[in-house]
């Protein structure tokens, strides 16, 4: 099965985002780890909640810091937010209809979650901290 990892391509060079990411992909593959275990459901759905509430916290946290440094690319980065939230939603039904994690679930959570966020990660989340960098450092251009 494949596992989410954080490694060096991941890295934004700013260490809130950067901690949190690393927390956001433990988080994906204890879901993952979850869906192996004999399909418990249960537990599968509390992890999937697990990962739904970090989720949220760290998208209010990466919102908040682009409120900040009034970071001009802010309402697009919302919106690939949102895909992200409307995905977790999605992927919290069709747990919760399964008889438990299913191959198709597993899937969907490598497709839409995995892939989706390393994409996020190296284009905007990248952006951001080197606006940020720029912002905090007008003296280093």
């Amino acid at each position: 099965m494949m596992r989410a990892e954080f490694d060096d391509t991941l890295i934004t060079g700013n260490e809130m985002i950067d901690t949190q990411h690393r927390e956001l992909i433990d988080r994906i593959n204890q879901l993952l780890e979850s869906c192996e275990n004999g399909n418990d459901k249960l537990a599968a759905i509390k992890m999937m909640d697990y990962l739904a509430d970090y989720t949220e916290f760290h998208f209010s946290a990466e919102e908040k810091l682009q409120e900040e440094i009034n970071y001009p690319g802010i309402k697009e980065h919302r919106q690939k937010h949102d895909e992200l939230r409307k995905v977790v939603a999605d992927l919290t039904r069709m747990l919760e209809e399964e008889e438990g994690p299913s191959d198709a679930f597993v899937a969907q959570v490598q497709k839409n979650v995995i892939e989706w966020l390393y994409t996020h990660i190296k284009g905007f989340d990248r952006s951001v901290a080197e606006y940020r960098f720029i912002v905090d450092n007008p003296d280093r251009l």
